[in-house]
């Protein structure tokens, strides 16, 4: 699942099309009814909707998003030229579709020239300039180093430095490289010429993988005599969630014999994507019910926190840094439960750790006040979470974000494959007894929620995240 972040976007790229199609069909509704005068805007507004018309509307949708996507304005990094050029093929194949379903259902509006021609040109004016202002945005954030991938090359040969060479070359594509792993040999000398560095040796890659942010490995080794090295990369690989590319002229194959997604000449052959329009409905999914519930709760938000302030004192706010999707360190924002400086006491309070495993509970902790037992009873202290929800450190469901500390205990890799998804508030744990049961059964629990994903999976444990709160099973 960890290629859900370019899955998402493109899924989510797709959804926008889909919302400026059905913008220009408005847009150009309304000013044909105006031009024409024969009927008022707010007459035809007024006019009833039929689930027929609704059933048709959603075929022409879908019509639209096959034309789109036909015309090859999902294929990643493509030049603009090229892009434009596609816009305005797949803009004129959509609005034969709409032409196409007008006439065979007999709605003369649509089938009107002047319609035909301003949906055309409305639509195509804005699929161009949000694609001109889309691509402006990404550039500016990652030469700005943010919303960046982070790869590792495997190999130090001349097909290797040349990968880097072009990643390096093209900044405004949101890549950055961390170095090289290898071991010692006849060439290595050569490759230190080139300027770059090597970020571990082989050997110890196992263990780099384990503690640095990586979103993607390219492996330039070549496979046939490297085949048990090959095999041992794959295998981390897949126990972690990170993708693999591997160079294809290592097989002396024709590149348009490969049907995987290629990236600056490497192709990526371990993946765990979900679909990638559900996983932007689930994005927005999350944008809207989190920014909905922070705008309904604010009552609540200030009740707690006037609670929490006359109760104990202190700042309303704990803060404290958690591992994110692909082990990406963030702030976790949550009410206040315990007395001031409750970090520091931790180290006193090791031999009473109630949790096996790396993670550390007490049913009974002396450093929760008073008000920290309703609000962890009731999960109210986690509210605060729906801002991480909202600007995307974090989800509505996925695997609880972990403390640094605990990260730093897991001791098996297919463990750590948990981090390859955006954490969220509840997921499957929560539902199944929280703290009361092992934390092996916890790490299964997130393993199973990654294979078994779908919108459905998040939508019943939502549904079943209500009741579990109400029963305050495991809570601590």
């Amino acid at each position: 699942m960890n290629l859900t972040r370019r899955r998402f976007f493109e899924g989510l790229l797709r959804v926008f099309d889909l919302v400026l199609q059905t913008l220009a069909f408005a847009l150009a509704t309304i000013l044909v009814v105006r031009a024409d005068g024969t009927i008022s805007l707010e007459d035809f507004l007024s006019i009833r909707v039929s689930i027929l018309n609704c059933f048709l509307f959603g075929l022409i949708v879908l019509g639209w998003s096959l034309a789109l996507s036909l015309c090859g304005l999902y294929q990643s990094r493509q030049a603009s030229p090229w892009e434009t050029s596609n816009i305005i093929k797949g803009t004129t194949l959509a609005t034969g579709i709409l032409v196409f379903f007008a006439a065979a259902t007999h709605i003369l509006f649509i089938t009107n020239p002047r319609f035909i021609l301003i949906f055309w040109a409305i639509s195509s004016n804005l699929m161009i300039c949000s694609r001109f202002l889309l691509r402006y945005a990404l550039t500016h954030l990652r030469r700005s180093k943010r919303n960046l991938r982070h790869i590792l090359i495997l190999g130090t040969n001349a097909r290797a430095i040349t990968f880097a060479q072009k990643i390096q070359s093209r900044p405004e594509h949101g890549t950055r490289l961390l170095g090289f792993v290898d071991s010692t040999w006849h060439g290595i000398e050569e490759f230190r010429q080139s300027g770059f560095r090597i970020a571990c040796q082989f050997e110890e890659l196992e263990a780099f993988l384990r503690s640095n942010v990586v979103d993607e490995v390219a492996m330039f080794f070549p496979l046939r005599s490297f085949y048990e090295h090959a095999s041992r990369v794959a295998m981390l690989c897949q126990q972690q969630g990170i993708i693999l590319r591997f160079d294809p002229d290592v097989f002396d194959l024709k590149r348009t014999h490969w049907n995987t997604e290629e990236f600056e000449g490497a192709y990526h052959v371990c993946s765990e994507a979900h679909d990638s329009f559900a996983m932007a409905i689930k994005r927005m999914f999350d944008i809207v019910s989190s920014l909905t519930l922070l705008l309904f709760l604010a009552p609540v938000f200030a009740a707690v926190a006037l609670l929490i302030k006359f109760s104990s004192g202190g700042k309303v706010f704990f803060s404290q840094e958690r591992i994110g999707m692909n082990k990406r360190r963030f702030m976790v924002h949550k009410f206040r439960t315990m007395i001031p400086d409750a970090e520091k006491m931790m180290a006193q309070l090791e031999q009473q750790n109630e949790m096996d495993g790396p993670v550390f509970k007490i049913k009974e902790d002396p450093r929760v006040t008073k008000m920290g037992r309703f609000l962890r009873r009731t999960s109210l202290d986690e509210l605060p979470q729906l801002f991480n929800v909202l600007i995307g450190d974090m989800s509505l469901v996925g695997p609880r974000p972990l403390p640094v500390r605990d990260f730093e205990g897991f001791s098996k890799d297919w463990q750590r494959r948990r981090f390859s998804v955006r954490p969220g508030i509840t997921c499957l744990w929560q539902i199944n007894g929280r703290n009361s049961i092992t934390f092996e059964e916890w790490m299964q629990l997130d393993i199973r929620y990654l294979d078994e994903w779908s919108l459905w999976l998040d939508l019943e444990i939502l549904a079943r995240t209500i009741p579990a709160v109400f029963r305050g099973t495991g809570a601590a």
